[in-house]
């Protein structure tokens, strides 16, 4: 095999390859024993029939076969011994080829853009945390006892009020007509929740026990029964008890209820809690910090092929001209992709089987009931399990960044963090990480083959 360089521009590189036919025929002698062995052609014993025989009836095919393999051979070879980083597919254009003659192909490549990377010796970056005040502390710790809140039994004449229990029996018509799951027995409601039907809790807000009552109240339009669907549905109630809730009393007692050792835990707990939700998207605000710096600081030609491909995977809408928005905005992503993966391949940061595995333990944690979803969903979409290793390579990427330059602690408010949060979000609506692989340059499939 002969590699010459044939044009060079930018990113862009041709190569002219040459697979000497002698090569060729080798291969595809080679082949040809290998078929005799497994063809099985009337009139010849199976492992029998003469090469010829095969030749003069499958030759074409044969032959394209192992052109095919030569191709992708070769090219992958072409680009390891020329030492390229290739961004994309390459494309194959054909010169010459055919049986007893040379192969001859010209490979077509945009590269990856070599990087210098710059020192982080004038970037600033705040490093936020929040201050969990008494105020705030309290109020959490009121909302937990409240949302673990117990009922005890009203009096026979007290009328019910919102936020109470309410028990009850129902039988439901619809334009005076039985319908099948018109009724319910011991049906337990919060007042105020509105959670059964809409508008159905008010009307029962001063009933009493044993007292019957009527509510009107409008089926929903994704109702089973597309008959029923937003009809006006008409529920006579028998009120079989009525509970108000029993406030807890924030002890050590409560605590333990709830699984902490005592209120001093909770407590600990539920401030750290508070601590890592806001801290979680202000680390968000400091790494676009840094990925701002990064962008600003490092000149980087992005090959067009990969910002062509980008954009091919961007829904257009017809109503708005976005075209020039999307094209900076995948560029910029491209672009510090680029650079973050030059920063993990420099300082050979890899992400480990384990630390994916660890990081699919946590989300089936944060998903009790749903653990078994969640691994096949891994196990099935290897794609999905390969986006994940992308994020905790990028993660661990920054936090190699974020060792390296000037951090400034910045302690505020949670009242400043929703501000600060809300304006972020605001205005990244529509912008997505930047592309990070955490895998070594490989040769793509060829794109197409051109035949002339």
């Amino acid at each position: 095999m002969k590699v010459n360089i044939q044009s060079k521009k930018g990113l862009k590189t041709t190569l002219s390859i040459i697979v000497d036919k002698a090569e060729i025929k080798k291969k595809l002698d080679t082949r040809l024993l290998e078929l005799q062995q497994k063809i099985d052609l009337k009139g010849f014993r199976k492992g029998k029939v003469p090469p010829l025989v095969i030749k003069n009836q499958f030759g074409k095919a044969i032959y394209g076969e192992v052109i095919d393999k030569v191709l992708k051979e070769t090219t992958t070879k072409a680009i390891q011994d020329k030492k390229l980083k290739v961004a994309g597919q390459p494309k194959i254009d054909l010169k010459t080829f055919g049986e007893g003659k040379d192969l001859n192909f010209e490979l077509q490549l945009d590269l990856l853009p070599e990087i210098k990377l710059q020192s982080f010796k004038n970037y600033s970056v705040s490093d936020y945390s929040v201050k969990v005040d008494k105020k705030v502390l309290d109020e959490r710790l009121e909302n937990l006892s409240n949302e673990y809140k117990s009922f005890e039994e009203k009096k026979n004449d007290t009328k019910s009020e919102l936020g109470d229990q309410v028990i009850f029996n129902y039988k439901a018509t619809v334009e005076n007509k039985d319908f099948e799951g018109g009724k319910g027995e011991g049906v337990t409601i919060e007042l105020g929740k509105d959670l059964f039907l809409q508008g159905f809790d008010n009307q029962l807000v001063g009933v009493k026990k044993n007292e019957k009552k009527k509510v009107t109240s409008t089926l929903p339009q994704n109702h089973p029964k597309k008959e029923l669907a937003g009809k006006k549905a008409s529920f006579e109630c028998e009120i079989l008890n009525i509970k108000s809730p029993k406030k807890n009393k924030l002890d050590d007692e409560f605590a333990k209820k709830i699984g902490a050792k005592d209120l001093k835990d909770l407590s600990e707990k539920v401030k750290n809690q508070i601590t890592d939700q806001y801290n979680m998207a202000l680390n968000s605000i400091s790494k676009k910090e840094i990925l701002d710096q990064l962008e600003k600081n490092h000149k980087v030609e992005v090959p067009q092929n990969l910002i062509d491909n980008e954009l091919k995977s961007i829904p257009k809408n017809p109503d708005t001209n976005n075209d020039n928005n999307n094209i900076l905005s995948v560029k910029k992503r491209i672009k510090l992709g680029l650079i973050l993966n030059e920063y993990g391949e420099t300082n050979k940061i890899k992400v480990t089987e384990d630390e994916i595995k660890n990081e699919i333990q946590k989300q089936v944690k944060s998903m009790p009931g749903q653990e078994k979803f969640v691994f096949e969903y891994y196990q099935k979409n290897p794609s999905a399990t390969q986006h994940l290793q992308g994020t905790l390579y990028e993660e661990k990427i920054i936090k190699y960044i974020k060792s390296k330059i000037n951090l400034t602690k910045k302690e505020i408010t949670i009242k400043e963090a929703e501000k600060m949060i809300s304006s972020f979000n605001e205005n990244n609506k529509a912008k997505t990480s930047p592309k990070v692989k955490n895998k070594e340059t490989k040769t793509n499939k060829p794109k197409k083959i051109s035949k002339k």
